[in-house]
């Protein structure tokens, strides 16, 4: 009997995730079934338990229920705590594990465009959404040199730093987004977490990087378009640029291994995601 495996958010229409992990689970002759679950807001609860009826083996959770869904599970692990969201659910013998794999699985793909060891770096987080929060988290916890938070709002960026804070120590600023736009130079990363570059807003970018250094890394968490409009700039500048299709594929074989305790073929994903985008990685 196939074991199930799913997706809750609203809307999940454009999601890869299914044709991601079903052919994972071929590649690796496991028994199991990937479906993507539209569930509204209203309906949360009843989904969950439901879920938990048909016994389901393990879940991906996208907005709008990242936060949400933590009331309804067993146990939270402290990454996802530190977090304050939820993307991952493993089923453990009736017990829901919330976890996140977001942070981790961005931080993964990153190590691999790095030019210097990322203890040693200055990193700017520009955005102070969700997405801000597991990236700021996984960069904490690996541990850089300096971790600056950069939003038009401030407040919003002090309260990723004081959540961080109450869990660990770590060298975390916050500045506006203007000041940091400045002081670009200083950064060896510069990280978008912001929608502003997703289609359709193409043509927009999140900040200048006029004043970005030649050695520096120029990260977009964004995958529609594969080059935003922010990582064109970076590449005229001859610069190391870094889109989100690594995430996207390193979160979610992050929960495959959750799931099943096997390591899938994140090569192969990449490209089945590739070819669903209709372009090629940066």
């Amino acid at each position: 009997m196939n074991k199930l495996y799913g997706l809750l958010g609203h809307p999940v229409g454009h999601s890869m995730s299914p044709l991601m992990h079903n052919d994972a689970f071929k590649q690796l002759g496991i028994n199991g079934y990937y479906h993507a679950f539209d569930v509204p807001e209203d309906k949360l609860k009843e989904a969950v338990d439901a879920l938990r009826l048909f016994n389901i083996s393990g879940l991906n959770v996208t907005i709008p229920h990242k936060v949400t869904i933590m009331e309804f599970l067993d146990e939270i692990d402290e990454e996802a705590l530190m977090i304050g969201a939820v993307n991952t659910v493993v089923n453990i013998e009736g017990r829901l594990i919330g976890y996140n794999t977001d942070g981790r699985g961005y931080l993964t793909s990153l190590l691999t465009k790095l030019n210097k060891p990322l203890k040693d770096s200055n990193v700017l987080v520009i955005g102070a959404g969700g997405a801000a929060r597991g990236i700021v988290t996984a960069l904490a916890n690996d541990g850089v040199a300096l971790l600056t938070i950069a939003n038009r709002t401030i407040e919003k960026a002090d309260e990723i730093k004081n959540h961080y804070l109450k869990y660990r120590e770590a060298n975390i600023n916050v500045l506006p987004l203007k000041k940091a736009q400045l002081n670009l130079a200083r950064y060896d990363i510069v990280i978008n977490t912001t929608s502003i570059g997703m289609s359709p807003r193409v043509d927009e970018v999140p900040i200048s990087i006029d004043h970005i250094k030649q050695t520096a890394v120029l990260s977009d968490l964004i995958y529609n378009p594969i080059e935003t409009k922010l990582l064109q700039l970076g590449n005229k500048k001859g610069i190391i640029t870094h889109n989100g299709v690594g995430m996207f594929v390193e979160q979610g074989a992050l929960a495959f291994l959750k799931w099943t305790g096997k390591q899938p073929d994140t090569e192969k994903m990449t490209k089945i995601v590739m070819q669903q985008l209709g372009g090629s990685t940066c």
